[in-house]
C-alpha cells in the first residue's frame, strides 16, 4: 500500500539552518500547528509545539533556529532541541522532545506522509 502524501510546501521555502515552514495538521480532531525545517541537507518536520508546555516554539513565523543555527529552541522558555531527531538537549523541556512527523522530498517539494 502506498504511502499518501500532503503537499506541505515546494523545497526552496525551506532553507538550510534556516527559516523553516508552518503548516496546519488535523490532530484529535483540531487544527494543530506544525512546521518543517532543513539541517544538513535533510528537511525535518515537528508539531510546533514546546515539550515543556503547549506554546509554539518559534519567536516570529518560520524562525526556529537559535543564533548558532545547531539547535531548535523555544521563543518562550529557551529549550533546546535537536534539529535531527526533536530530542531535548537543554533546558525547561526536561527531556521532552519535539513530536515528529513524517515528511518526505520528492522532486522539488516537500510532502507530509498521511
Amino acid at each position: 500500500m502506498a504511502e499518501e502524501l500532503r503537499l506541505i510546501c515546494a523545497s526552496h521555502e525551506v532553507v538550510e539552518a534556516g527559516r523553516g515552514f508552518r503548516f496546519t495538521i488535523r490532530r484529535y480532531e483540531r487544527d494543530a500547528p506544525a512546521f518543517v525545517i532543513r539541517f544538513n541537507g535533510r528537511v525535518y518536520g515537528y508539531l510546533n509545539e514546546c515539550g515543556h508546555v503547549p506554546a509554539e516554539l518559534d519567536w516570529m513565523p518560520g524562525e526556529f533556529f537559535d543564533h548558532s543555527k545547531l539547535y531548535l529552541i523555544c521563543s518562550i522558555h529557551g529549550a533546546l532541541y535537536a534539529p535531527e531527531s526533536g530530542k531535548c538537549l537543554g533546558g525547561r523541556c526536561q527531556g521532552k522532545g519535539l513530536k515528529p512527523l513524517k515528511v518526505s522530498e520528492i522532486e522539488g517539494n516537500i510532502f507530509l506522509e498521511l
